[in-house]
Formats: structure tokens, sequence, C-alpha cells
């Protein structure tokens, strides 16, 4: 029996890194005999009417939904429909919030930096009383993250008293938090794509210039080993935040035990394949291919 899907995307962020991928995934799924269908999330109008949650224009529903975006209120709608999102809304919500990932894994026993999460500002910062408790948490250096924020960018590292200020007072009424810097992770990280129950692929990725190692700001990629403390850990956090399949960034510590840094649950595969060859389309779609049978 043939499965029929679509793969939802973001209409205005669309590139070439973006289209090879819906591309491949296509092809991928031919194999498992499922047809993909790619979907711009703005061509589909999220509409409540008569009480009732409608999709415009009326369409056929697929079978399930590859939502490859952050779309929340058109995800939501979706499930609302009665369709099975890979990921679901629940999970993309958690993960595309930082501090949101943060509360979720706490009371779990998940090692992660000390975390101060930014009171919320309506309009501009007047009272920065709470900085002296980040600064007596913290210390310098400390990092800032937005809470939103993809390929590390908005993600700071702050070196003093002078640049918390300058940094927060620049940063408004964005949801941020505050975070203990990793000084072992300085420069290196490792990411683990987990499909399921089980970790797929990994890589170490290092920078010789920045803190951050993501590869789009200047990071190397590099063919990993992860240990089995590593992918238990990786694999706790995506069933935590209810994903499918995720981009697990661990961080290093002192003694080299793994810290976790982020959950992606909308992990580009492009870049992991091209360092290890490992072709994570072909376990995302034999998982969906199991879960919808």
């Amino acid at each position: 029996m043939q499965h029929r899907g679509w793969i939802i995307y973001n209409g205005n962020l669309y590139s070439k890194k973006f289209s090879e991928q819906v591309e491949w995934l296509k092809t991928t799924a031919l194999a498992f005999d499922i047809e993909l269908t790619p979907m711009k999330n703005n061509e589909l109008v999220v509409l409540i009417e008569g009480g009732k949650a409608i999709i415009k224009p009326p369409i056929e529903l697929p079978d399930f939904v590859f939502f490859w975006d952050k779309d929340l209120f058109l995800a939501r709608q979706l499930e609302e429909l009665g369709l099975r999102l890979f990921n679901q809304a629940s999970a993309i919500e958690i993960c595309d919030d930082k501090a949101l990932t943060y509360q979720q894994l706490a009371g779990h026993g998940i090692r992660m930096p000390k975390t101060i999460i930014a009171p919320k500002i309506f309009i501009d910062l007047t009272d920065t009383s709470h900085l002296s408790h980040v600064i007596e948490s913290l210390g310098f250096p400390m990092v800032i993250k937005e809470a939103f924020g993809s390929f590390g960018e908005q993600v700071y590292l702050i070196h003093n008293e002078q640049e918390l200020y300058d940094k927060v007072t620049e940063l408004g009424n964005k949801p941020f938090l505050f975070q203990e810097f990793i000084q072992t992770s300085y420069g290196k990280d490792l990411r683990l794509n987990v499909v399921g129950d089980e970790v797929k692929a990994a890589m170490l990725r290092k920078s010789d210039h920045d803190f951050r190692a993501n590869v789009t700001a200047g990071g190397k990629m590099y063919t990993y080993q992860p240990s089995e403390q590593e992918k238990d850990l990786a694999i706790t956090c995506t069933k935590l935040v209810g994903a499918d399949f995720a981009g697990v960034d661990l961080l290093i510590g002192e003694n080299g035990e793994p810290i976790l840094c982020e959950i992606n649950s909308n992990a580009h595969f492009k870049n992991i394949y091209d360092c290890t060859g490992i072709d994570l389309t072909q376990a995302m779609l034999k998982y969906i291919k199991e879960t919808i049978s």
C-alpha cells in the first residue's frame, strides 16, 4: 500500500540549501513506497470558521506530514484535523524555545549548563536589579542565548559587567537566557542525530576562531563515534521533548562528560551526510513508514 505525505517547509525561507534537502526526501520516500508532496506553509491558510479548525484551500489530506518548519499554528491546525506530524507540534515548540527546552528537561537528571531565564520585559529594560544575581550565580565569562535562534546565531559570549549590561539593553524585550560558559567545550561540540530510539549518525564540530562550533559559524566537521553515555543522553533528551527525530548538540565537560547544549527538532541532514556519508533520510523515512503502517 502506497502512503501519501506532505513535506511542509517555509515558503519565505527557501534557499538552495532547503530545496536540495526537500528533493532528497522526496527521492528517498519513493524507495519506501511513499509519495511525498512539498507544501509551502503559506500555501495552507489556517482558518477558524464556525468554531471549527479548517485548512484553506480545500484539499485532500495526506496520511502524514513531515513537518520541516516551525509554523506552530499550522502544525497544531493539521493535528486538530487528525494528521500525524513528524515531528509533532509540541516537540517543535519545546525545541524551538531554548528556555522551554531547559525547563522541560529539568528534574530528569540531565546534565546541563547552569541556566537563568531572563525575566520577561514588555517594552524596555529599566530595572537591572536581577543582573546582580546573574553575575553571582554564573560569573564571567558567561553566555547569553536568545530563546529563538538557529545555526549558532543569537548566541553571545559575555566577558565582563559592561558587556552584560550592553547586551541585555540591546536585546530589550526579546526572550533570552543567561548560561554558564563551559570552558572545556570552547570551540567544539558534538552533534548526535537521533531517529526513534537510536543514534544514527554523529560528528564532532570544531572552530579555530569562535567559541561556537557550528558549521555556519565557521566550524569544521569530523566523523565521531559517540560513547554509550553520549548516545543515552541524546536519546533520553529526544524522548523527553517528545520528538521522533532530532539533532542533539552536546558540550564536552571537564572530565569529558557530555552536557546537553540544545535539541534541534528540524535538524538539517546534508552536513552530517557530507561528514559521515550516512543518509539520515533513509532512517527517517523507514521510521515514518513503520509508525504509520
